[in-house]
C-alpha cells in the first residue's frame, strides 16, 4: 500500500464532513474541494470574485501545508454555480495559476455547499515549492 498521509490546517475552512482538506499520497496532493470560507470567522465573502479569492486562498494554504505551491498543480477543477461568472473566476484564476498553466476543468453545477458560487479542487506534485 501507498504512504498516505491526511494534510490539515487552520489557514484553511475545516473539513466539513468526514473527508481532508488533502491527501498527500504516491508523491502527489489531492486538495478537496476548497468552499470560500474564511477560515477564522467561517463567513462566506459576496460575490464571485471575492469568493474566488477566497477559495484559491484556501486552496494554497492546503497546498502550502503539504509543502507544495500553486507552481506544482498539475490540474485543477473549477466549480461553479453560474457560467455567468466565468470571466471573472478567470481572470482572478490566472493570476494565480496562469504561470504554470495547470490542465483544468470547468464545471457549472446546480448547487455548491452553503450555496456558494464556487469551489476549486486540484492535484499537484507533492514536495514542490
Amino acid at each position: 500500500m501507498t504512504d498516505r498521509r491526511p494534510i490539515a490546517t487552520e489557514k484553511a475552512s475545516p473539513a466539513a464532513g468526514p473527508y481532508s482538506q488533502a491527501v498527500a499520497a504516491a508523491g502527489l496532493v489531492f486538495v478537496s474541494g476548497q468552499l470560500p470560507t474564511d477560515p477564522a470567522s467561517g463567513s462566506v465573502p459576496d460575490g464571485i470574485e471575492a469568493q474566488t479569492n477566497q477559495s484559491i486562498a484556501n486552496v494554497l494554504a492546503v497546498l502550502e501545508a503539504a509543502g507544495a505551491s500553486a507552481a506544482s498543480v498539475v490540474k485543477t477543477t473549477v466549480f461553479l454555480k453560474d457560467m455567468n461568472d466565468f470571466a471573472t473566476m478567470n481572470g482572478i484564476y490566472a493570476e494565480t495559476f496562469g504561470n504554470s498553466l495547470p490542465a483544468r476543468s470547468t464545471i457549472e453545477v446546480a448547487r455548491l455547499p452553503r450555496d456558494v458560487l464556487v469551489e476549486i479542487e486540484c492535484i499537484a506534485v507533492a514536495g514542490t515549492v
